[in-house]
């Protein structure tokens, strides 16, 4: 199970679109995934439109027992393997600005929890896990660095980090880098930055290629070759409740494309993750 984590800590950059855009190449690809709505805001639960629930990540927080995830978790109406851990304002009071231990592994020993169940070897011992029920697990964080965004990256195996092309893109991406440096030396020494992506770019937009620029010389190969660019048919697929991998425009065309191009890299960096056989 691939764990990653949807950051920003600028609001409005498209944090959970992206979030959104991997989940729906996941499930185009055949990845079973679960989407983890840790945004108070709650919209990837909103665009994802699951089946209700007798609880939400708020209790999840609250209790991590596996029958408590269980509840937590829908089939989302996108389709066939892809579920979500659904959101609710009321995931706010979990926010703390300076959480103890305790309070931070929550998220973590849930999904360990509700990763598989130990199978028994004939002399009754543990013996290893059955077939992941998911291969993915996609964090969305709120923009802010408190209780819920640590929670995550203790949690995560890899951290995206999301961004646009401003005046205020550098600053953004370097408290988000410095976020996980900094949870990597303390909490969850597996967690690496995937890369730097960058949202709502437009074609031939002098300040626009102005801030990729600076970012790609500050950040260099972290930032990802591929962006996103600016375009309508992203909110008219949220607005459906539809992945942007089912919005039939070109526009939908050339972000599903880097999208699929994201899920492997993804996949990829669990592969490097796996340690190697034993002869």
């Amino acid at each position: 199970m691939q764990v990653v984590a949807t950051l920003s800590l600028k609001g409005g950059v498209g944090k959970t679109t992206v979030a959104l855009g991997l989940a729906g190449a996941a499930q185009r690809h055949g990845v079973s995934t679960l989407v983890v709505d840790l945004d108070p805001q709650a919209n990837a639960t909103t665009a994802l439109d699951p089946e209700p629930t007798t609880a939400t990540v708020a209790d999840v927080l609250d209790e991590p027992r596996r029958a408590v995830v269980e509840r937590a978790i829908a089939p989302s109406a996108w389709g066939e393997g892809l579920d979500v851990l659904v959101g609710a304002e009321q995931t706010e009071r979990h926010n703390h600005p300076d959480p103890g231990a305790a309070q931070l592994y929550r998220l973590d020993r849930a999904l360990q929890r509700m990763a598989g169940e130990l199978l028994a070897d004939d002399g009754g011992n543990d013996s290893g896990l059955v077939e992941e029920r998911y291969r993915l697990v996609i964090v969305d964080c709120p923009p802010s660095l408190g209780q819920l965004t640590r929670s995550a990256l203790s949690a995560a195996d890899r951290a995206i980090l999301v961004t646009d092309p401003t005046m205020f893109s550098v600053s953004g991406v370097q408290r988000a880098f410095d976020a996980v440096q900094t949870e990597r030396e303390r909490s969850n020494d597996r967690l690496q930055p995937l890369g730097v992506l960058v949202n709502r770019v437009r074609p031939r937009n002098t300040e626009h290629e102005f801030r990729i620029a600076e970012l790609r010389e500050l950040f260099g190969p972290l930032v990802f070759n591929s962006v996103l660019p600016d375009r309508s048919a992203v909110q008219q697929a949220q607005g459906a409740c539809l992945p942007i991998q089912a919005w039939d425009t070109p526009g939908a065309r050339e972000i599903s494309a880097v999208f699929t191009s994201l899920l492997g890299r993804v996949l990829r960096s669990a592969s490097r993750d796996r340690p190697a056989a034993s002869a």
